[in-house]
């Protein structure tokens, strides 16, 4: 089973859930990549278009893709009133585009489903001269140090999901990796920045959040009820109340 598939099978809640990105973040690729009207830009993995509006308020022609016809479908009504917006239903893999056209190609928490030596030769391929590829993710993180509630989630985790990676909130190797992959794929003049965000939830909430990740989505169904249950307890005793910090990496480039 394709991972990729599962974030179209609940388009409402990944919509409501995921997280948008930061003002400041969207500045600085503008800025960067000098986008403007006219200029041709592509999105790769657009799912509801939590990182699309701001590009598309620059004027430049946006041509969106992504996999799941459901969210395409959604993003395209979504950005209805947009006469710059195309979304595209089909793989970044598939997809078909003159070479040199395209100034500014990003991606947001969605490159890495790509293999590398597929997605950064063909972005290469497609961007002009000097043209911009930006890449960024966002690592939700509910730690502080000697957190209680954090704890006994990575216990509940630990019990359900033994074989599960613990998430690193800085996590400086897979940083400079991005970076010598990009560096190594010929790309120049690479930017690198990190912003923070802070989300609050409910038990609810968060067992909702949860259900817009595809790791957690593909579990057994009786083991993700039994450890989302367990989990929707544990913040409960902790007044129902989650912090969520999110740590967004960025990575900017010239062709």
């Amino acid at each position: 089973m394709d991972k990729r598939s599962t974030f179209n099978e609940d388009v409402k809640n990944y919509e409501k859930w995921r997280p948008t990105y930061c003002d400041e973040l969207f500045k600085d690729i503008i800025a960067y990549s000098q986008i403007e009207t006219g200029k041709k830009v592509i999105e790769i993995g657009i799912g509801t278009g939590q990182a699309t509006r701001p590009f598309l308020e620059t004027g430049c022609e946006l041509t969106a893709i992504e996999l799941g016809r459901d969210l395409a479908d959604y993003s395209k009504l979504k950005f209805l009133d947009y006469d710059n917006f195309t979304v595209c239903n089909t793989a970044f893999e598939k997809f078909e585009c003159p070479d040199d056209r395209i100034d500014l190609i990003y991606s947001a928490t969605a490159f890495h489903w790509i293999s590398e030596e597929i997605g950064y030769p063909k972005v290469s391929k497609l961007l002009k001269s000097n043209g911009t590829l930006a890449l960024f993710w966002n690592r939700p993180f509910v730690s502080r140090e000697n957190d209680e509630l954090h704890l006994n989630i990575q216990s509940i985790y630990q019990k359900y999901r033994p074989s599960s990676t613990q998430i690193i909130e800085h996590d400086i190797e897979t940083y400079n990796y991005r970076k010598k992959i990009i560096q190594a794929y010929g790309f120049r003049e690479i930017v690198f920045k990190i912003y923070h965000l802070t989300r609050t939830f409910s038990s609810s909430d968060y067992i909702a959040l949860l259900n817009t990740y595809s790791d957690h989505r593909t579990m057994p169904s009786t083991t993700r009820i039994l450890l989302e249950n367990e989990i929707k307890e544990a913040i409960l005793r902790f007044g129902d109340t989650l912090y969520v910090y999110d740590t967004i990496d960025l990575y900017l480039a010239k062709k």
